[in-house]
């Protein structure tokens, strides 16, 4: 867990060729970061957010590649109502919660059991994601 009160910030690795559209939805590098202090995880995707406690972080999951048309931009999952922030196709963080979480649409009444995001360094995310478990454990 991230004893040493620092935030760590994890940009989203960017597709060159899915870029155009991903503007056009206000996705772009300078919109998009996952932050993670001791206490809370934000993520922010263009206009989308999702805010939890790291505590209701229940598990974590390197996955990918994906499908372009499931997988860029955001994404809700009809076969498990998780989320997808996605700006490339090659690799991700499925993150679980234990409680689900809204991000998808402003009144937050659709609830999210996971959300996927496709971040630079995605092992690293998935270190400290687990680093969290550990320590709840």
């Amino acid at each position: 867990m991230n004893h040493d009160g620092e935030t760590r910030r994890f940009a989203f690795a960017f597709d060159d060729r899915y870029r155009p559209l991903l503007r056009l939805l206000g996705i772009r590098p300078d919109t998009c970061e996952l932050t993670l202090s001791a206490d809370v995880l934000r993520v922010r995707f263009g206009p989308w957010v999702v805010l939890s406690p790291r505590a209701n972080v229940a598990g974590a999951e390197l996955s990918g590649p994906y499908s372009a048309i499931k997988a860029i931009g955001p994404h809700l999952s009809l076969a498990d109502g998780g989320l997808t922030f996605g700006s490339n196709t090659r690799l991700g963080v499925c993150i679980r919660f234990r409680r689900s979480v809204s991000g998808s649409e402003p009144l937050g009444v659709l609830r999210h059991p996971a959300l996927t995001v496709t971040v630079e360094e995605p092992a690293k995310l998935l270190d400290e994601l687990r680093a969290t478990q550990r320590a709840a454990q």
